[in-house]
């Protein structure tokens, strides 16, 4: 199965709410095979492992073979990348707001 680039990008990975609620529980536990996983979800299997395929692909996600049972956890260092963007930003408006308090205070 061939995947673009795209499916590879944490920012992607991410936007699905499925994918970011399976972040979240594994990040809630230390492992979980798929089936635990699943009934969380109103889908079937197929539908969640392709989901988990995208966060795996993204780094987000390692997989570890367990007998006939694969288990997944969270590899959340990919997601520094976002922290990193967002801090950018925060950093940015903080600095806005605080020209625009000054030139407000001016008046």
């Amino acid at each position: 199965m061939s995947h673009n680039n795209q499916e590879r990008d944490v920012y992607v990975a991410i936007a699905d709410p499925t994918r970011r609620q399976l972040l979240r529980l594994l990040a809630e536990a230390e492992e979980l095979p798929l089936h635990e996983l699943t009934a969380h979800f109103h889908m079937g299997r197929t539908a969640v492992s392709k989901h988990l395929t995208i966060l795996k692909d993204a780094g987000l996600v390692l997989a570890r073979k367990d007998g006939r049972e694969t288990k997944y956890r969270l590899h959340a260092a990919p997601l520094q990348e976002v922290q990193d963007w967002v801090a950018f930003y925060e950093s940015f408006w903080k600095q806005r707001m605080g020209q625009l308090q000054r030139l407000l205070e001016e008046n």
